[in-house]
């Protein structure tokens, strides 16, 4: 695996994202917690309610904004436990090493670049 310093600033760079991520899932929590009270105080029928269908909507947007950020909070655990492991940086599919222009911009990447656009065409 990569030097000393490489690691640390790798094990930095995915503690900060991790932490934007918790704060992120924090703030959508209360939001989404916020419209399910407020909805509970109201006997609101989101059928026929001028403004249930918004409600709804904003529900379920803040439900898969927290689901996405979740998945993401996994995939950085999951990247911190492979840089511990040594794994880091190494290809799920084909064992190659993933280029760091690609771990600059999805430092949680499993996959290089023709591995994971195999994988994208093959499920379209």
């Amino acid at each position: 695996m990569a030097a000393s310093p490489v690691r640390a600033a790798l094990r930095a760079r995915l503690s900060a994202d991790r932490v934007r991520t918790q704060a992120r899932i924090a703030a959508l929590s209360r939001d989404f917690d916020a419209i399910v009270e407020a909805n509970a105080l109201v006997a609101v029928d989101d059928e026929h309610d001028p403004e249930g269908s918004s409600t709804a909507f904003e529900r379920q947007h803040l439900a898969a904004l927290l689901a996405q950020s979740r998945a993401h909070l996994e995939e950085l655990d999951a990247a911190l436990r492979r840089l511990d492991d040594d794994e880091y940086g190494v290809c799920r599919v084909c064992g190659k090493a993933i280029p760091a222009e690609r771990l600059e911009i999805r430092p949680e990447a499993t996959t290089c670049v023709p591995c994971a656009d195999a994988a994208h065409r093959r499920t379209r």
